[in-house]
């Protein structure tokens, strides 16, 4: 029999968690999620499913503004938005998600959902936003190889412009933590308000997300210095999956404007990086200004939820049937290796 429980204690709701959630990517650590929950304050309501004593099924929610409004844990907005990617709900089959969604007291906004089996019977999840991936392995780990996807002409107009950007003089440095401030000044100085750093929960949010990483041995901080002068910074974590592979994730950079061409620059450090590392991907996130495409990077939708307080659970993403982990992968359990990263929120000088 299918029983449903509604959970608020944050110990307990971090053990179903990590119980019943595979780490596949950052946004899956627990520790990473509550960075975020503290800087909003948000508290954990979880819904889980259990049949014959095992967890069958979950919904990790989190109250938003709007106390009878809900969003995946931990609930961070910014202009309206969550920020955390790649949030999924997890069931055992059809009834069990009807069942979590049909338990939630009041409307839900669920954002940036990784794509999973659909049941036939319901509706396709809206597009929400597309994020961007690198896969060095198509290229057999060459970053010659991948410059091969830009036409001739293309080619040589890009060795011009690094060779005009770096003509000062060009170093790279990696993890400084002198670079953060730099860092956060720039990407602010570039976005105004529109930069997520403008928000001071998101601001310290970050910070103690990077703080988190950085004691983990995950962050990558990437410095580029022209002429002896920062050009950019951008900030990443690479995660170390067992039978996964590994993982880079651009989060954010900031660029210094004297430098035309520099977010390019070091958008394809990152991609010559990752060959000469071997990784498996390099997640750029959503957001787009056109260099993603315009990069031959491979596009991944993310989709979204809406179910108002009176509408019946209609559509909805699930995870095919599956057996529990009886323990998923964590932070201990990772092999991990300092590495580097591109910007989520910056964009970058015209490739064809």
């Amino acid at each position: 029999m299918l029983n449903i429980r509604k959970l608020e204690d944050f110990d307990l709701c971090r053990r179903i968690w990590e119980n019943a959630r595979p780490v596949e990517n950052i946004f899956d650590l627990w520790p990473v999620r509550t960075c975020f929950a503290a800087a909003f304050d948000r508290e954990p309501f979880f819904i889980v499913a259990e049949e014959n004593g095992h967890t069958v099924g979950l919904l990790p929610l989190s109250r938003m503004d709007d106390p009878e409004s809900f969003g995946f844990f931990p609930g961070e907005l910014w202009a309206g938005k969550t920020w955390l990617e790649q949030n999924r709900i997890t069931a055992a089959d059809t009834g069990v998600a009807r069942a979590l969604l049909d338990r939630v007291p009041g409307s839900v906004h669920l954002r940036y959902m990784s794509h999973a089996a659909l049941v036939s019977e319901i509706q396709p999840l809206e597009l929400d936003e597309v994020g961007y991936l690198f896969f060095p392995g198509r290229y057999q780990y060459r970053f010659d190889a991948y410059l091969q996807e830009f036409k001739g002409k293309s080619r040589k107009k890009i060795g011009r412009e690094m060779a005009a950007v770096t003509a000062p003089g060009i170093a790279y440095r990696y993890n400084d933590l002198s670079d953060v401030d730099p860092f956060f000044r720039m990407n602010l100085e570039a976005f105004g308000s529109r930069s997520y750093f403008s928000d001071p929960r998101f601001l310290k949010s970050f910070e103690k997300m990077m703080a988190w990483l950085y004691a983990q041995g995950m962050l990558r901080i990437t410095t580029i210095l022209i002429g002896g002068r920062i050009a950019a910074v951008d900030v990443g974590a690479v995660l170390d999956v067992p039978r996964k592979g590994s993982n880079y994730t651009v989060l954010a950079g900031g660029t210094n404007p004297e430098f035309p061409g520099i977010a390019k620059l070091i958008n394809f450090h990152h991609l010559e990086w990752a060959c000469r590392m071997r990784l498996d991907s390099v997640d750029f996130l959503c957001g787009d200004f056109g260099w993603k495409e315009r990069f031959h990077l491979t596009p991944r939708p993310l989709y979204q939820l809406r179910i108002s307080v009176q509408q019946e659970a209609k559509q909805l993403q699930i995870c095919p049937r599956m057996r529990f982990p009886s323990r998923i992968t964590t932070p201990a359990d990772m092999h991990r290796r300092p590495q580097a990263i591109g910007s989520r929120t910056r964009s970058a000088e015209s490739v064809c």
